[in-house]
């Protein structure tokens, strides 16, 4: 349930495979900037911090440590539910299950969402923070997965299939 007066925020990390001018990854570079556009035209998209997806550079803040192949991905959305659509409803989930094609498989937890008073913009040091409180903590009201969210159905419903076929 959505506190009253807020949105959900998400912050996704990622490590490329190789540089954005390799081969390897340039189909997901090339896909970026429509996926990403796809998202700012969904129905329920608040924001997204400015680069998200690309590997972080000095001029647009999403830069993580001193490695140019992470990359951040912060949006908010109004709902839960409007997330979900996007995420699994859209071409951004044929993306997201190709995602071992173009990332590193990392050790730790690279996802976090949480509440945010609705009209706050969410920085990328706040995510990051978010998500060593979900590694440390587990899920909580803090920080939280999907599976902390009752309203993620369709997150559920994909998740039972992906298991089943496994």
């Amino acid at each position: 349930m959505i506190p009253t007066g807020h949105h959900l925020a998400e912050l996704n990390v990622g490590r490329l495979l190789a540089p954005t001018d390799d081969p390897r990854v340039a189909e997901f570079m090339g896909a970026l900037d429509r996926v990403n556009g796809l998202g700012k035209r969904m129905p329920g998209f608040v924001w997204m911090m400015e680069g998200s997806g690309e590997p972080g550079t000095g001029n647009t803040g999403n830069n993580i440590g001193d490695d140019p192949q992470f990359v951040a991905n912060l949006t908010v959305w109004e709902s839960v539910e409007t997330l979900e659509a996007f995420v699994w409803n859209t071409v951004h989930r044929q993306f997201y299950e190709r995602r071992a094609e173009w990332f590193e498989i990392l050790g730790d937890q690279h996802f976090v969402m949480w509440w945010v008073p609705a009209g706050h913009r969410p920085t990328l040091a706040e995510g990051l923070l978010r998500l060593d409180h979900k590694r440390l903590h587990g899920d909580s009201d803090h920080a939280f997965g999907w599976s902390h969210l009752e309203a993620a159905k369709i997150w559920r419903a994909h998740a039972c299939t992906r298991l089943a076929a496994e």
